[in-house]
């Protein structure tokens, strides 16, 4: 019965980092027809944070300060550019552009 047990909570675990590594992988190779999708996926976090974020054009994935698990984005929305940070189980970091 414990092997069982022991065998469930693997298989559990295991279905979690494959689904985690799954959705890493569908934002990290967005295409340009996806651009439109990341775009609105940052505004609804940045947005959930209460900073406004009206008609989101463009989420400019930046490479350079990009690392694993921690990617920035230049969010730009009607009025405003922000550059957000988003690390996973964790509220983005969101700093006004000038």
């Amino acid at each position: 019965m414990g092997c069982n047990r022991a065998l469930l909570r693997i298989s559990s675990i295991g279905a979690g980092v494959f689904m985690s590594i799954c959705l890493a992988g569908t934002v990290a190779t967005a295409t340009a027809k996806d651009l439109d999708t990341v775009a609105t996926v940052v505004a609804d976090q940045v947005r959930s944070q209460g900073f406004p974020c009206k008609n989101p054009t463009s989420a400019d994935r930046l490479e350079a300060e990009s690392v694993p698990n921690q990617t920035v984005y230049l969010l730009k929305c009607e009025g405003m550019t922000c550059r957000v940070l988003l690390i996973p189980d964790q509220a983005a970091e969101v700093a006004k552009v000038d």
